[in-house]
């Protein structure tokens, strides 16, 4: 007995998929969250560097990383002003009189 034309069709729609790097899997969850996990979904399916982002942080998020200390840190000595002697002109006030 031959395959429906149904099932045909799903098998060439599942076999475009995976010629295109997708794949179509069934996830469990809250009725509530059918939305977000679509359109979450969506939006990682995207090329781009937009896609990438969201990738990283739901993969942090999911492992439990949390980020490293020292990050602003590190950013401040990858500055191009690291070395020079930079001094900021300051206005000299003398202050003011205070009765003790």
């Amino acid at each position: 007995m031959g395959n429906s034309s149904q099932q045909r069709a799903t098998e060439r729609y599942r076999r475009r998929l995976a010629e295109q790097g997708m794949a179509r899997f069934e996830v469990l969850g809250r009725d509530a969250d059918r939305a977000l996990i679509r359109s979450l979904a969506r939006r990682l399916a995207e090329e781009g560097p937009e896609a990438e982002r969201l990738r990283t942080i739901v993969s942090e998020g999911v492992a439990g990383v949390t980020p490293r200390k020292g990050g602003i840190l590190e950013a401040l000595r990858r500055s191009p002003l690291v070395g020079e002697d930079v001094i900021p002109p300051r206005p000299f006030e003398p202050g003011r009189k205070v009765d003790l």
